[in-house]
């Protein structure tokens, strides 16, 4: 299980991250306090109040989307 901080700051960039997120074959999870949404959602992502820094928690180990959200660490 690998755990980042995010920060997402446009539509598009929403958009991006969900769609990375769904060629994932494991769960993606973003939260923010003690909501936790599913990564692959885009209704569930634009839910999320995006002015804050979200925590992405994906469980397993993959290189190519920890480069994906590497363009949106805190």
């Amino acid at each position: 299980m690998s755990v980042a901080k995010i920060k997402l700051n446009a539509v598009s960039e929403v958009k991006d991250f969900v769609n990375e997120a769904n060629k994932c074959d494991y769960d993606v999870d973003v939260s923010y306090n003690r909501v936790v949404i599913d990564g692959k959602s885009l209704v569930g992502v634009m839910s999320i109040d995006l002015t804050h820094t979200l925590t992405v928690t994906y469980h397993e180990d993959d290189h190519h989307f920890t480069k994906v959200i590497a363009k949106y660490a805190v």
